[in-house]
């Protein structure tokens, strides 16, 4: 099959029937035709469609030489440098079509079990671990091209790090049981973006301090297996119109808990169970989180490019083009979204083969980019409420302009360089992306795309290599230095 249409995609998940729940029922007929998901899943179409345009289709797939049929370039294993050059102007392609408000677009995913796969190694002739399993899943993947979700965290009843789950009945998903079919879980876990609203769930779980052998496990099944229900979050879709909603109505990913009711993971779905140490060592030494931020950093790009864009527009409407102080907040925006790009650059520029024989980009940058974008995407909204002032609450919705107060509406909310429709349309559009639910979700997932921030610089403090600088300085001073200052 290889590289499928939107129409594919689409018939697939219909046939799923996954067990969804939204506002307390069961959802109930065709996904792709609830209000709450409808114009997710369309815009997820679109992407899929976008990769067989024939004038693109060389940048949006490849061929490997066992396989007739195209497959996507997001599942590309990277060799060469060229070749995660390849992989990030597809990445590029899809996030323009979203304008980088989709954080699960399938080639995040798609990056995850490539990542997994190139690294699956790691498992080799260890207890309990199959990394067979995940070569086949990426074998699966690519001839079906699968769409994933995923679930890392586990819910939140105690953050201390001394928490031990005490519970008689499992909070925390868990393996309660094995047999000769698979594992057997019981439990929750949360977060999992487009729940439901994929193929298959691929749950794995995030190293952490005491961590139970019962929840070291990871796998990834259809989603519509016996016993696995999505409980979603409220719908944060203003409305169709996309006169009023102009992202939200397109781009608003649904959030779900997980939960699993003794649910048989067959065997050869398992990548490994019951093995701390090994689940501490793949999330850490595989390459998933190299080529995930590649990735994440790509799309954010893309993202602040949007972010530019309407804030520059919102000054040519109302012509404040020439204070200081709105040329000095556009700036800001303009410094975050060059860094970003020479941060991803010298990621691909400085990427060495890894162990396993595969183009890893340089982690540093990437992390560095990932440490920042958290802390400069609040800024940028703040940036366009700013600009937009009042105007960012004087917007009146689309019925209002078919209404017998239209022509108000046309002498009192028209721009120096756009009539007042136009300028509507822009003022919710800023509105939509900062200050709506939408608006507020995506600043809050950007913030903690990648977990806690603080956690994120911690690692990076940990994990980045000064000794050379210090060993300068003690050279200098003459010192005799005796331990790891750090």
């Amino acid at each position: 099959m290889g590289a499928i249409n939107g129409k594919d995609f689409i018939e697939r998940l219909n046939k799923l029937e996954n067990e969804i729940w939204f506002d307390g029922e069961k959802i109930k007929g065709k996904i792709s035709e609830h209000p709450a998901f409808k114009g997710i899943l369309k815009t997820k179409a679109s992407l899929y469609d976008l990769q067989n345009e024939p004038e693109l289709k060389e940048e949006m797939t490849f061929f490997l030489p066992d396989k007739e049929e195209p497959i996507g370039i997001s599942y590309l294993q990277p060799k060469t440098k060229e070749d995660l050059k390849k992989r990030r102007k597809m990445i590029e392609h899809w996030a323009r079509i979203t304008h980088g408000m989709m954080g699960r677009s399938p080639d995040y995913m798609n990056t995850a079990v490539m990542s997994f796969a190139s690294s699956a190694s790691l498992l080799n002739d260890r207890k309990n671990c199959f990394p067979e399993n995940i070569k086949s899943l990426y074998e699966r993947a690519m001839d079906q091209d699968l769409s994933f979700t995923h679930t890392f965290i586990t819910p939140q009843v105690n953050r201390s790090q001394g928490y031990l789950e005490l519970s008689e009945q499992p909070i925390s998903a868990k393996v309660i049981d094995r047999n000769e079919k698979g594992i057997v879980i019981k439990g929750a876990r949360l977060l999992a973006t487009q729940g439901g609203l994929t193929d298959e769930v691929l749950v794995i779980t995030a190293p952490r301090l005491f961590l139970d052998p019962d929840e070291a496990f990871a796998f990834s099944i259809p989603s519509n297996t016996k016993g696995l229900k999505f409980i979603c979050r409220e719908s944060f879709v203003g409305g169709e119109s996309s006169f009023d909603y102009p992202l939200s109505s397109r781009y608003e990913e649904m959030d779900s808990i997980v939960v699993f009711d003794n649910v048989l993971v067959p065997w050869d779905r398992v990548f490994y169970y019951n093995n701390v140490e090994a689940s501490t060592d793949f999330m850490s030494r595989s390459s998933f989180h190299t080529f995930a931020y590649h990735q994440v950093v790509t799309r954010q790009i893309i993202k602040t490019e949007f972010i530019l864009g309407v804030a520059q527009l919102l000054v040519k409407a109302i012509n404040v083009s020439e204070y200081q102080h709105i040329q000095e907040k556009l700036s800001e925006i303009i410094i975050g979204l060059e860094t970003m790009k020479a941060l991803v650059e010298k990621a691909e520029n400085d990427a060495e083969i890894d162990e396993w024989g595969f183009m890893r980009p340089s982690m540093v940058p990437l992390q560095i980019a990932c440490n920042s974008f958290p802390k400069i995407y609040p800024r940028f909204c703040e940036i366009i409420q700013l600009v937009g002032a009042s105007g960012m609450v004087s917007i009146p919705t689309e019925k209002s302009f078919d209404s017998e107060i239209r022509a108000d509406l046309d002498q009192y909310l028209q721009a120096q360089f756009m009539n007042a429709e136009d300028r509507v349309k822009l003022f919710r559009l800023a509105w939509d992306l900062t200050m709506s639910s939408f608006g507020t979700r995506q600043t809050h997932y950007e913030r903690y795309f990648f977990g806690d921030p603080i956690r994120l610089s911690s690692n990076l403090y940990r994990t980045y290599p000064n000794d050379d600088y210090v060993k300068r300085v003690g050279e200098f001073l003459n010192l005799n230095i005796k331990s790891d200052p750090k």
